[in-house]
């Protein structure tokens, strides 16, 4: 297993040709953001990089975006991208914050692959040093014999986390910016109220980056962890608009060897598309 969920571009550049590392480009933009993570792709990604969709990798049955899918589903993508169970996986994204890349990493791991790691910076970090792209379709690899089994007690269902509210078993930890979490910005989904759950603590994604999109170091993480609440040690369930950049907080617990939290994965659009939860705004 690294030793650190992260890696940096310098290592990962050595790394680059290594039939056991799986590049995977885990790039995803909300709904209104204007940006295509498809085309963006095609014009530029890491040399050798797969495409890994959210939302095609993904529980086809729920209403909710992106949701996790059955083991044996994930077991498929892995394989057909070539991860096999001996492969160091890299994932990086290209928003400069860790807005979907962490999704992926803590896909792999919680389906037990403990070799997976995130580009720190992401793309934004590889572009600034002038690190080689490659434009096109990917390369495809050969499949991959990758095994995947859901650990248990990783994710959190609606009515656990109604239950983990009221008894204060868990910090909820909110990663959405703080004008959604307030209920003073909309949403960028239709038909979600504005808000959060009662009780919850916000600590939203972007603020556990630097100015370059590399995670702040550990002294400065654990500080900004503290500012909003969030005692490391103590068990933590993340949550954010879609299951998707809550995982920078789980990533972010990693990084301080803290015990792993767990994710809400129908998050606020599961939350905030419902009349039957309480909604509180500031």
């Amino acid at each position: 297993m690294p030793s650190s969920p992260l890696i940096g571009a310098a290592a990962l550049q050595d790394r680059l040709g290594d039939p056991a590392l799986v590049i995977l480009d885990a790039s995803w933009y909300l709904p209104n953001s204007g940006r295509d993570a498809h085309t963006e792709f095609l014009e530029g990604h890491l040399p050798g990089a797969q495409r890994f969709d959210i939302d095609l990798v993904s529980d086809r049955s729920s209403p909710l975006p992106h949701m996790l899918p059955p083991a044996a589903e994930f077991e498929a993508a892995a394989r057909a991208l070539g991860v096999s169970a001996g492969d160091e996986v890299v994932v990086y994204d290209g928003s400069g914050v860790n807005l979907s890349a962490a999704r992926v990493w803590w896909m792999f791991r919680v389906f037990g692959h403990r070799g997976v790691r995130l580009l720190d910076g992401g793309m934004g970090a590889w572009k600034s040093e002038g690190r080689p792209l490659e434009s096109g379709a990917a390369r495809r690899r050969a499949p991959g014999d990758f095994c995947a089994r859901l650990l248990p007690g990783q994710v959190r269902t609606l009515e656990e986390v109604r239950a983990v509210l009221e008894s204060g078993a868990a910090q909820v930890v909110d990663a959405r910016p703080a004008g959604r979490f307030r209920g003073v910005e909309p949403e960028p989904r239709e038909g979600l109220r504005g808000g959060h759950m009662p009780g919850a603590l916000n600590l939203p994604y972007a603020e556990l980056v630097d100015a370059t999109g590399r995670m702040l170091p550990p002294d400065a993480l654990r500080a900004r962890l503290r500012a909003a609440g969030v005692e490391p040690e103590h068990a933590v369930v993340a949550t954010c608009g879609s299951g998707t950049s809550s995982c920078a907080v789980l990533l972010a617990l990693e990084v301080l060897g803290a015990p792993a939290g767990a994710l809400y994965d129908g998050s606020w659009t599961e939350w905030g598309g419902r009349d039957d939860v309480p909604v509180v705004s500031e």
